[in-house]
């Protein structure tokens, strides 16, 4: 299961922090302009947005955070130099039936397939069992985002639901999957 002792915020390569509303904004404008990352982010229309524009967006999350009461955002930041490097969610929090929708992203290309994906995952499971006692927690992927899927299924989720044909990409249509995670999964696995 878990151990008390084991730090919520803290891994062995990163850590999870807030918003730094001065460093960050320059970091994430960065990464819209990325259209890899954001095709395999989010579902929207990549859009490239100034630092002036993610800034505004970072307010527009803190006020949703404190007023909605059902998400939760991390800041994804190297332990080594304390630079932004990703995002993780949970959102969408139905608090009496312990549901949840996660989303994680590395924004930058230098700093994928460095396990750091892996570390934020297994912190944001740990966060959302074992603190927020959540039952299940549900992530949307992309089918052709292969590296998602794969870290999902080692993290032991089972795919749910396979919306059909429901992605348009550079004239193709992908399908959207769901998959999910069950608290009495989680136990099982060993963790690290």
């Amino acid at each position: 299961m878990f151990d008390i002792q084991t730090q919520l915020f803290e891994g062995r390569d990163i850590r999870f922090g807030p918003i730094d509303h001065e460093k960050d904004p320059q970091v994430e404008s960065k990464w819209t302009h990325d259209s890899d990352f954001m095709r395999l982010y989010d579902i929207e229309p990549a859009r490239p947005l100034s630092p002036a524009m993610v800034k505004k967006k970072y307010e527009k999350l803190e006020k949703e955070i404190e007023e909605s009461k059902n998400l939760f955002y991390f800041a994804i930041r190297a332990r080594e130099d304390d630079r932004l490097i990703g995002k993780a969610i949970i959102s969408r929090i139905e608090w009496s039936n312990g549901n949840g929708w996660i989303e994680l992203g590395i924004g930058s290309a230098d700093d994928r397939r460095k396990g750091y994906g892996a570390q934020a995952l297994q912190m944001l499971l740990r966060f959302a069992f074992a603190e927020l006692n959540l039952y299940r927690v549900t992530a949307r992927v992309q089918e052709y985002n292969q590296a998602a899927i794969a870290l999902l299924k080692k993290f032991g989720f089972s795919e749910e639901v396979r919306r059909r044909q429901a992605l348009e990409r550079d004239d193709r249509r992908w399908d959207l999957l769901v998959f999910g995670l069950l608290k009495d999964e989680w136990v099982k696995q060993p963790q690290a």
